[in-house]
């Protein structure tokens, strides 16, 4: 896929240098992505380079968290069944686990529910609500889902069973009669910071347990590592309190995390020293979300409740071979899907991708969505036929919000929610080619130029020479990386290799990189770039794009640059 290259611009040259100064003089380079990133400041480098958990915002500033803290703690006092109903994805599973956990030091009486991705679909469902009125169940406490559940709160209602909902997906006009609804998105919520997962919520609600009821925060803080995943899987930003839960939950991924996720990282064979952002959204993320696509995410759940070595053990080995299988029917989901758009010139030609199979797996659809991306860069819907509906997975391309393509869809749209680049939607199948049509016009009309190709954001020019053990360093600390944090990206312009290239694995090249003035040189590694091999011949100036990273060979760490493209110098 051809990219687009964008090289951020510069800051002032004083306010970089003012910048490294204060900071003991670190590279100018590093200085002005920082300040790039609005930390252009010794006291905000500090919150950025050390993380602390007192940094952390008071949980009752977010609205009606007095409802629940009031509402739960009469529950546990009356000695009340309580229910924590999750979505099916890692944030939903994680966020169950989490609260499910934490609240179990405290209460006899809890449950926990996760609807079938199939038959009840996304959010909270009324056969939900039933399997609580049948439990005598009194309250539900609901994580990742709920801020849309007009229909089915009032349906709970009519039983009398309390709601409280913790949720990070953007409210409709109409906020459910829930007893309390906890969400930092409302607009009349004053929470400080607006981006947490739903998991996020969850904690924040059980932080506000042990500032308000006296409950042990210790034991909430040995479940950080569940927030993170959360947050690493849901790809919020990864900034303010995000960051700071990412940074402490990878620490207790890397010691001693909980047995569940413990139990994946063997079964995945993954022996890295130190596990990162990437690690979690590759490793540990795709399997928890394998239970739910495959069959039932109840059994995320329980692995990630464990605290039996040998449950963990079987738990996670079946886990594993639910991803396995997911892959299998993934890769050919996606083939199928792209042999749609190749065959068919309206669709190569149209600047959206709209397509439906009734045999396709609910549970991949997603993801061949990205997949579909990956080849055809614009917004994708991905439909397969369910309980008699057509359910479909939307996901979207760099500066277009798909949630408000689909709201100008709505009247051919049963249901729909979700965020900005992700969403899902249900309609009925007579209105399939009617709203095709109509989500092409919106998109063709609403959509930028820039939106259709793929942008590679450059953070700064730099030489190859300007690249030592200490700038590595610094760079390092600029972790944990995700959305409004990502690693740095550099080009570096008229280099040379100093060996022919070589393809490794598949379709890999492997290079060593050298500035032809200082002679500084590094190996690369360029993955799926082996189409560029032509260009890169000895002696003939590139100009390469990458990130920096650190190689481990027989306990030996080198620095290796991670090339993202390569074009000819101009």
């Amino acid at each position: 896929m051809e990219y687009i290259w964008k090289i951020k611009s510069e800051a002032e040259p004083k306010t970089i240098e003012q910048l490294s100064e204060s900071l003991n003089g670190i590279s100018p380079v590093l200085s002005n992505i920082l300040i790039q990133r609005g930390i252009d400041d010794f006291d905000k480098s500090k919150a950025f380079f050390r993380p602390d958990l007192n940094q952390m915002h008071d949980p009752m500033l977010m609205k009606n968290m007095d409802k629940a803290i009031l509402r739960i703690a009469t529950a546990i006092k009356n000695d009340e069944k309580i229910l924590i109903y999750g979505d099916y994805d890692v944030d939903g599973t994680t966020s169950v686990a989490l609260v499910y956990s934490f609240l179990s030091n405290y209460s006899r009486k809890l449950d926990f529910y996760i609807p079938d991705r199939y038959k009840e679909g996304y959010g909270i469902s009324n056969t939900g609500i039933d399997y609580a009125k049948q439990k005598d169940i009194s309250l539900i406490i609901a994580l990742d889902c709920g801020i849309k559940a007009i229909d089915q709160i009032d349906y709970a209602n009519q039983f009398g069973i309390d709601f409280i909902i913790c949720d990070h997906h953007l409210p409709g006009e109409e906020i459910p009669k829930a007893l309390a609804v906890l969400d930092p998105k409302q607009k009349d919520c004053t929470y400080p910071f607006k981006e947490l997962s739903g998991c996020g919520v969850g904690f924040k609600l059980m932080q506000a347990l042990c500032d308000q009821l006296g409950y042990s925060e210790e034991i909430l803080l040995d479940k950080l590592d569940l927030l993170a995943v959360s947050i690493c899987a849901d790809i919020v930003p990864m900034n303010g309190e995000n960051r700071i839960f990412t940074h402490y939950g990878l620490k207790k991924i890397n010691t001693n995390p909980q047995m569940g996720i413990k139990s994946i990282l063997n079964v995945a064979q993954m022996k890295k020293r130190e596990l990162s952002v990437t690690d979690v959204v590759f490793t540990i993320a795709p399997r928890i979300n394998a239970a739910g696509r495959i069959e039932d995410a109840n059994n995320a759940v329980r692995l990630l409740l464990s605290e039996d070595t040998a449950h963990a053990k079987r738990s996670g080995e079946y886990i594993d071979q639910q991803n396995r299988e997911r892959k299998e029917i993934d890769q050919k989901i996606t083939q199928e899907a792209l042999g749609m758009i190749e065959s068919d010139t309206d669709f190569i030609q149209a600047k959206s991708t709209v397509l439906f199979d009734p045999n396709w797996h609910k549970g991949v659809i997603g993801i061949v969505a990205s997949r579909c991306i990956e080849h055809y860069y614009r917004p994708t819907i991905i439909f397969t036929k369910s309980e008699g509906k057509i359910s479909g997975s939307a996901r979207s391309v760099k500066g277009f919000n798909i949630h408000n393509a689909l709201d100008a869809c709505r009247d051919l749209i049963e249901q729909f929610g979700g965020h900005k680049y992700a969403a899902g939607l249900t309609i009925e199948e007579k209105n399939l080619d009617a709203f095709r049509q109509r989500f092409e016009k919106v998109v063709s009309e609403t959509i930028q130029k820039d939106s259709l190709q793929p942008i590679l954001f450059i953070d700064s020019e730099i030489k190859l020479s300007q690249i030592d053990k200490k700038f590595y360093q610094v760079l390092k600390q600029f972790a944990p990386f995700g959305p409004e944090n990502m690693k740095p990206i550099f080009i570096a312009k008229n280099v040379i290799t100093k060996d022919q290239p070589r393809i490794v694995g598949k379709d890999h090249l492997k290079l060593d990189l050298i500035d032809p003035e200082s002679k500084a040189n590094f190996p690369a590694i360029a993955f799926g770039l082996a189409n560029r091999k032509g260009l890169v011949e000895i002696g003939n100036p590139i100009d390469v794009v990458f990130s920096i990273e650190e190689n481990e060979w027989n306990n030996r760490k080198t620095i290796q640059l991670n090339v993202k493209d390569i074009k000819e110098s101009a």
